[in-house]
């Protein structure tokens, strides 16, 4: 999947693809085709940087169902010729869960589309997992037959009819069929069940590693054969080390860390860092002058999940080199550092939005920061990670430190927020936002009164109003 396109924050597009509050009230007050156009590009081009991640799918139903949108182009997209070429998941996906949405609020049309594609359509599975959790017994029976029909009955064919079985979300719709009165769907289910039993079962079984009767020195050559494949492997090579390893081996893992193989060095680093060994921040920072490419990640990953005094105080030092490890220095006093450090957290946030912008992967760490430490002036950068960033966890990241660092959140972007795409920050909202405004408080019942809403966002309407107050 290609990085999607982002808008201008300042459009309606844009706030619709980061999932903003904004987005939704703005849309509402737009032009209804206009909305329904923006909407329609976010469904059907998926604007979510990990779309494993990051929520969007609750956001757009809730708006289709506030403009009455028609699905034309969502059914259009499901069935485009494409369809067959590009069957990557990441393509229909969010339309999917859309939909499923849709259905749970009572929208027949989004139901039968799911039906429909989840007997025609590459990413049937996906389909077919939404329909689990919302579609009627009779409705599910019915696609037993498309779906079976889908592989063939060589030993190949039942062999990818087990896996589908086996790696399903949801199992209601194969226990169904697996007691289906037609004895030809219900006896290649049950097989298929019993199949993808034994396939995980086997699976568990296989070695995958290094024994803890293995030398040090066949753990680092299992984590170089790794490295020489394209696989990381130093991390579980490092537990490895840690069951095998005696104090005798010590000198023999720290000539490793100094001058070893790739795959033994970010092992060794790794292992020592674990250990709080003495030698390990100045190896770190060695590694990182002299180390190729992946030793310094290797190295710069085995500084940050350091907890002892002593690297906090090394991290005071290093916070303003110009390279990954000034970075990653920074990132620990933010996650570790005291009041003392707040100006070294500040700097390292202001640095990273210059040089890497709203979207840096360095961001999350430092806003935190920002927020347990409670920068007061940090609250205009993070206002603007907030209004740019094409992340809707880095959004709601920067929501919570704001809510921390600048008196004027509750009546600010805790508002919006109660719109937002990602339920942690819809809960940040409901526990901040201004009762004041009449919009909050008729949003507040919405949340409360809709069942496909989260529980920790109700809890977080009833402390607001206590268990006794009318909502509604």
């Amino acid at each position: 999947m290609f990085d999607p396109v982002i808008a201008p924050s300042g459009t309606l597009l844009g706030l619709l693809q980061r999932g903003r509050g904004d987005g939704t009230l703005h849309a509402l007050t737009a032009p209804r085709a206009e909305a329904l156009a923006a909407l329609n590009h976010c469904v059907l081009r998926d604007p979510r940087h990990d779309w494993q991640v990051e929520n969007r799918s609750l956001y757009y139903a809730r708006l289709y169902l506030d403009l009455n949108g028609e699905l034309d182009a969502v059914e259009a997209h499901l069935f485009d010729p494409e369809d067959v070429v590009d069957t990557d998941e990441s393509r229909t996906g969010l339309a999917l869960a859309v939909l499923g949405h849709l259905a749970s609020y009572g929208r027949r049309d989004a139901l039968e589309l799911l039906r429909r594609y989840a007997a025609h359509g590459s990413n049937w599975a996906w389909a077919l997992d939404e329909l689990a959790l919302r579609d009627d017994d009779a409705g599910l029976r019915a696609l037993a037959a498309p779906v079976l029909a889908r592989f063939t009955t060589d030993p190949e064919g039942e062999a990818e009819l087990a896996a589908a079985v086996r790696d399903a979300f949801e199992p209601r719709p194969w226990r169904l069929w697996a007691e289906d009165p037609r004895a030809s769907i219900a006896t290649r289910v049950r097989a298929a069940q019993e199949a993808g039993c034994f396939d995980r079962w086997q699976r568990q079984m296989r070695p995958t590693g290094p024994r803890p009767d293995w030398s040090v020195r066949a753990v680092f050559e299992w984590a170089q054969q790794g490295m020489e494949r394209g696989a990381a492997l130093h991390v579980p090579a490092a537990r490895c080390l840690a069951a095998v390893a005696s104090p005798e081996d010590r000198p023999e893992i720290l000539q490793a860390a100094r001058t070893g193989t790739d795959g033994a060095r970010c092992t060794a680093l790794r292992y020592l860092a674990d250990s709080n060994d003495r030698d390990a921040l100045g190896l770190i920072e060695a590694a990182v002058v002299d180390g190729t490419a992946p030793v310094v990640e290797a190295a710069v990953d085995a500084f940050e999940r350091m907890r002892s005094i002593a690297a906090v105080d090394r991290a005071r030092g290093w916070a303003q080199r110009p390279d990954a490890l000034g970075a990653a220095a920074g990132r620990m006093l933010a996650c570790r550092g005291g009041a003392q450090d707040r100006d070294l957290v500040l700097g390292a946030l202001r640095e990273a939005v210059r040089g890497e912008g709203p979207d840096a992967p360095t961001l999350w760490t430092l806003v935190d920061g920002a927020g347990r430490l409670g920068i007061a002036c940090a609250a205009p950068v993070l206002r603007h990670v907030y209004r740019e960033t094409a992340s809707s966890h880095l959004r709601g990241r920067a929501a919570r430190a704001l809510a921390a660092t600048d008196p004027s959140f509750a009546t600010g972007f805790a508002v919006e927020c109660l719109w937002d795409c990602e339920e942690t920050t819809r809960e940040l909202a409901a526990r901040h936002a201004e009762t004041g405004d009449a919009r909050v408080v008729e949003r507040l019942r919405r949340l409360a009164a809709d069942p496909a809403e989260e529980d920790e966002v109700q809890t977080a309407v009833r402390s607001r109003f206590g268990p006794d107050a009318a909502l509604g």
